[in-house]
């Protein structure tokens, strides 16, 4: 039985070198639909989807994902929990030495007891869901930036994921680029029904993609909820944020 939000921070403190970064988070990540955490560069967004992955571990609190506390969860555990887990990494963290057909397919190979068949039929959906159908031979370097974020999101998703996680997914691309991996968000979203999470300083890419928003500041979330209840509730230091005054 599914627990009833996805994934959950509960006090959560978190330091670098005696560095504070997240102090006392508490946010809530309810099941399906698309959740962005918003915030200015440094604010911790990115240390909070490590925590989620299980790469981080609080030094307070707790942090929860589908009922795992992921301070007790065992190896064993944890690798089946991250197999539910996609991830767009800001970079898209394609292997430049390895085709797009051998990037997508990677965890399929790693994780799972699928034929080479069954694989490359796979791998042909996932790009076609992202529109780069016919690019399995192609290089990373013989993509564009806005294709290298689609190949890695094709990546993100052959697993069959429960959760997606999008890590500054716009970062670098232009406008027209980045509306465009909005899109793609959005029809992933429509067709997987997946629990998203995005992090991003993109007021107009969360403006379009969420469901939900939290802004982070100063190592804590200080408003979260449904984006219309957000913008209505004049918070001050969300509407620093959308003015781009908060430093």
């Amino acid at each position: 039985m599914k627990t009833k939000t996805a994934i959950e921070f509960v006090g959560v403190f978190k330091s670098f070198e005696a560095q504070p970064v997240l102090k006392g988070l508490n946010l809530q990540i309810p099941w399906s639909g698309i959740t962005t955490i918003l915030g200015p560069s440094g604010c911790g967004k990115s240390v909070t989807l490590k925590h989620v992955i299980g790469i981080e571990q609080a030094d307070r609190g707790k942090v929860v994902v589908d009922g795992w506390d992921m301070a007790r969860i065992r190896r064993g555990e944890l690798i089946a929990l991250r197999k539910r887990i996609g991830v767009l990494f800001q970079s898209s963290a394609l292997f430049d030495s390895m085709t797009v057909m051998e990037n997508v397919a990677f965890g399929l190979r790693m994780h799972t007891k699928m034929t080479e068949e069954e694989i490359a039929e796979r791998v042909h959906v996932c790009l076609d869901a992202v529109r780069l159908a016919g690019t399995e031979a192609k290089m990373p370097v013989e993509l564009s930036g806005g294709m290298r974020k689609r190949a890695a999101l094709a990546r993100a998703i052959a697993m069959q994921p429960d959760f997606i996680l999008y890590d500054e997914p716009t970062t670098g691309l232009d406008p027209n680029t980045s509306s465009v991996v909005g899109d793609y968000i959005l029809k992933l979203q429509s067709e997987l029904n997946v629990t998203s999470v995005v992090v991003t300083h993109d007021m107009p890419l969360a403006r379009r993609v969420s469901d939900r928003v939290a802004l982070l500041y100063d190592g804590e979330a200080v408003v979260q909820g449904p984006v219309d209840e957000v913008e209505a509730s004049k918070n001050e230091i969300f509407e620093l944020f959308i003015e781009g005054r908060l430093g």
